[in-house]
């Protein structure tokens, strides 16, 4: 009897034990997710701009005589030129940048035009035409503001505006009065170029183009408005002169750099195991 008895209590105890088992499930270990790489970002990149700009001249107007009389040019015209610039900035977020800029107007020809009493003195008798022969050369410096429309692709369509100054450089004046029936012609007459900073704002519109990780390249449009200023100064009875301001069309092809801008890998590290009850 005492020997069933101990044969029934072990093979509880056994049943029991080999129950508790198939109810213990270890925990499974959790796969370790690949290393994550996260874009860390200074905020402040250079630029670099090379354009072709369009000039408009709104014209130019000349005191003539002894009694100061005003004179206005029949015809302006500025030549197109060639514009090189870069800046620094800074990206504040996702779609909002600005940055200062300084851009350099490559020579641009002036030639101009005017009639009458203003250009007949001298050797010209009877109406009169003086050709003005002049160029110009320009710097600006720009403090600009852009708001990014976001990234569609590699591809971010973008806005801004800009407000700063124009040092215009205006090489000397020289004009020929001649009779319009091509009897005779005044000598040439210099009249010394003048220099001067003018207000100047800016509206620009474009798209910045991803090449790499911390490379934009960026094409662009860019309007710039220069107040009018000192033109020429006086020499034979004629002057000084003042230019009425000119408008720049541009269109513009660079780049930006951004420092910091490739990611950085972080490597995973997995949540301590919890313990395990057995």
């Amino acid at each position: 009897m005492k020997r069933s008895l101990a044969g029934a209590v072990a093979g509880i105890l056994f049943a029991s034990s080999a129950f508790s088992a198939d109810l213990y499930q270890p925990q499974p270990v959790p796969e370790q997710p690949p290393e994550v790489a996260i874009a860390e970002t200074s905020g402040w990149y250079l630029r670099g701009d090379v354009g072709y700009a369009f000039n408009d001249m709104r014209g130019a107007h000349f005191f003539q005589g002894s009694n100061a009389d005003v004179g206005y040019f029949d015809s302006t015209d500025l030549d197109d030129s060639w514009t090189l610039g870069g800046g620094v900035g800074y990206q504040i977020n996702s779609y909002l940048r600005t940055d200062l800029t300084f851009d350099y107007l490559f020579d641009s020809d002036f030639r101009g035009s005017t009639s009458g009493g203003g250009a007949a003195f001298g050797a010209c008798v009877g109406p009169c035409t003086s050709r003005d022969i002049s160029s110009l050369t320009a710097y600006s410096l720009l403090a600009n503001a852009y708001v990014d429309l976001g990234t569609y692709g590699y591809v971010t369509p973008y806005v801004g505006a800009g407000i700063g100054g124009t040092h215009v450089k205006w090489n000397d004046l020289n004009n020929t009065s001649c009779a319009d029936d091509g009897s005779s012609c005044d000598d040439t007459v210099s009249h010394g170029g003048r220099d001067s900073w003018r207000f100047t704002y800016a509206l620009m519109a474009g798209a910045s183009i991803d090449v790499s990780c911390n490379v934009k390249a960026d094409i662009g449009y860019r309007y710039r408005h220069v107040d009018g200023g000192d033109m020429f100064g006086f020499a034979e009875n004629g002057g000084p002169g003042t230019d009425d301001g000119f408008n720049i069309h541009e269109a513009r092809l660079g780049a930006r750099y951004l420092f910091g801008g490739c990611p950085q890998p972080v490597a995973y590290e997995p949540p301590p195991a919890p313990p395990l009850y057995k």
